[in-house]
């Protein structure tokens, strides 16, 4: 069975106290907190097996090697890609699409379209944003709904035989809202164009299967998912990586480099995938601790991950409704959406009311959530974000309750 409250004891952070309080982490849209295996998986590497890899014959340098493209083997199960050839280990999510934007984008004309959601993390806009002004194609933005939710009739109408890539979030960062990817890569791919999934989001908390869901690209990253920071994934359809151009260039992705001495010039090949578009020494104990992390999600389920936290939002919104003066952002309860909460509490501003929950060790975010056009479209300025994960439990949700009321008495009486 699935028990946050066992699975509470394999994370030693959330037995520290924050001013007197225990710590209640609602923060974990942002970053996960990481599993007493994940932590001794990377101290073990560095007590054992540390050395750089691809470049040596010796033992060590063996070892780490493997480890690493294990590593791409798990991630690649994880999400059912075909092979581990399909994998690229990458700083982040926000590089994997910035790798996507520049090593495919870059050969966008004029004539081409790019669509993205109003609902976008920045990391999934800027990029796009950013090339367009180089390129000179054009970038459609699809609206989102009142209630978060995505307008798929304006998706429907945006995209046409000039679109080359839909880009959308499978999670948004700030409702939790889920869209429906089967039925945009139905629609993008009737078009020929390619469609990129900010995974971010869904990648911790949902079963992901990238063939099921016919994405051209995935992003997530390591350090939302119990993994550490330093290390994110691009997954990409073979044929795609194995005639797409690299993003970064130098040791590692290389194949050959020879000088041709009638040619005054050099000859260059790149490496085999997923290599060719990992330059340089690659983050090793961070693929560890990713590796770690990843069997540890499995070992839960990622469908129990998922009914946990839908399960607890939806106890945590009938709680919240019973606090004076909070607004909650977002679908009702019938729509499907990740453990993800954004509100208000009239009279206070966000920053205001997260640093007098932190004083009774509760963390959450508040601001833009670096996705600022959706909180313009929503009429927002900021908000209050409560994120979910594995190890939170409805008596936390409780306490946070409990603290809101008090709030917004305190606020009634003056």
């Amino acid at each position: 069975m699935f028990d946050p409250y066992s699975i509470r004891e394999d994370f030693p952070i959330l037995r520290r106290t924050v001013n007197g309080h225990p710590i209640i982490y609602f923060d974990n849209a942002a970053t996960s907190q990481k599993p007493r295996s994940v932590i001794d998986a990377m101290k073990k590497f560095y007590e054992e097996n540390n050395a750089n890899i691809h470049r040596a014959v010796h033992t060590l340098s063996q070892e780490a090697t493997e480890l690493y493209e294990e590593a791409h083997k798990e991630v690649a199960s994880f999400i059912n890609a075909e092979s581990y050839e399909e994998v690229v280990f990458v700083k982040n999510t926000t590089e994997a699409i910035n790798l996507v934007a520049y090593s495919w984008g870059s050969r966008l004309n004029p004539d081409d379209e790019v669509s993205v959601t109003l609902m976008e993390h920045h990391s999934n806009i800027v990029p796009w944003w950013t090339l367009s002004k180089f390129r000179n194609f054009k970038l459609k933005y699809v609206d989102v709904k009142g209630d978060g939710t995505l307008n798929y009739e304006d998706l429907e109408q945006q995209i046409t035989e000039k679109t080359r890539f839909v880009c959308v979030t499978h999670v948004s960062n700030v409702t939790g809202v889920i869209n429906d990817i089967k039925r945009i890569s139905k629609l993008a791919h009737e078009n020929d164009a390619l469609l990129l999934v900010d995974g971010a989001q869904s990648a911790p908390h949902m079963p992901v299967d990238v063939k099921k869901l016919g994405v051209d690209f995935l992003a997530f990253s390591s350090h939302k998912m119990l993994g550490p920071t330093g290390i994110g994934v691009l997954y990409a359809r073979r044929e795609l990586l194995e005639e797409g151009e690299p993003f970064l260039f130098g040791g590692g992705m290389i194949k050959d480099v020879c000088y041709v001495q009638n040619k005054g010039d050099l000859d260059v090949s790149w490496n085999e995938l997923p290599w060719k578009f990992e330059a340089g020494t690659p983050n090793v104990c961070g693929a560890v601790g990713l590796m770690e992390a990843v069997r540890y999600l499995r070992r839960l389920g990622m469908e129990n991950v998922y009914i946990h936290e839908r399960n607890l939002a939806l106890y945590a919104l009938e709680r919240i409704e019973e606090v004076g003066g909070i607004r909650v952002y977002g679908p009702g309860k019938e729509t499907e959406r990740c453990g993800i909460i954004p509100f208000n509490m009239t009279g206070i501003d966000s920053h205001d009311l997260a640093l007098l929950l932190d004083q009774f060790g509760i963390m959450v975010r508040s601001g833009l959530h670096c996705a600022q056009p959706l909180h313009q479209r929503l009429g927002l300025k900021s908000s209050v974000r409560a994120s979910f994960y594995i190890y939170n439990t409805r008596e936390e949700v409780d306490r946070m309750v409990d603290i809101l009321n008090n709030l917004s008495e305190g606020l009634k009486r003056h």
